[in-house]
């Protein structure tokens, strides 16, 4: 997998891709990750990326022309198969989008800023919105990096033991059951009997019920 992240501040995005999973998925070659600076595709003196919105009011948008100069550059290079526009009024992120995104092959993530982009670059470019929660942030590009996170850790390959993907919370729409590791017994808290006794139907037995007893009480929602 190839992901191109557009954003007006690289340095805020690269930290998370030099650690732990993501780092491990890029050293593996699994994926590749380039930052594009917006102000690289900017003219001027200023090298602006950004302008005040026609029609009056407060925050500044980022400008047409710089964003479609560089996705056309990157388009002129390869074939993506997503464009995808990271905005609070975006489609939620979900396990669900996660995992259609990993199966994916090239990828474009443009990151809002200010006020968000001229409406253009959406009608034009843009194959997808994703939102990360009901929440404004001051940029895109933390929503990015948990996008990033969320898909490139379901790419084979890059966790250590490939099932654990496959039993994370949502990835059956139901939350996971609670786990334990050593000490089994812990100032009077004891780990339940029955993942002591080496019987591993019933041990699955009794996760998935766990699961469901969580999600009831959690989640109930996930069950509709």
């Amino acid at each position: 997998m190839r992901i191109d992240i557009i954003t007006v501040l690289p340095e805020l995005l690269k930290s998370p891709f030099e650690a732990s999973i993501l780092q491990r998925a890029i050293d593996k070659g699994l994926v590749e990750v380039h930052f594009h600076n917006l102000r690289d595709f900017a003219t001027g003196k200023y090298r602006q990326v950004d302008d005040y919105q026609f029609g009056g009011g407060a925050g500044m948008v980022l400008m047409v022309e710089p964003i479609d100069k560089c996705i056309s550059k990157l388009k002129s290079e390869r074939t993506y198969d997503e464009v995808i526009y990271m905005t609070p009024d975006g489609n939620t992120l979900n396990q669900g989008l996660a995992n259609e995104i990993s199966l994916k092959k090239n990828l474009i993530i443009l990151c809002g800023h200010y006020k968000g982009v001229d409406q253009r670059v959406r009608d034009m470019f843009v194959t997808r919105e994703i939102s990360i929660g009901d929440y404004v942030l001051s940029g895109g590009e933390l929503a990015a990096a948990v996008l990033c996170d969320a898909v490139i850790r379901l790419l084979p390959g890059v966790l250590n033991d490939e099932t654990s993907a496959l039993t994370d919370t949502f990835q059956d729409n139901m939350l996971a059951p609670p786990v334990y590791t050593r000490p089994a017994s812990y100032k009077g808290n004891e780990v339940p009997k029955i993942l002591l006794s080496g019987n591993f139907p019933k041990i699955e037995q009794w996760r998935e019920e766990q699961a469901l007893e969580r999600t009831r009480k959690r989640r109930p929602d996930l069950l509709e």
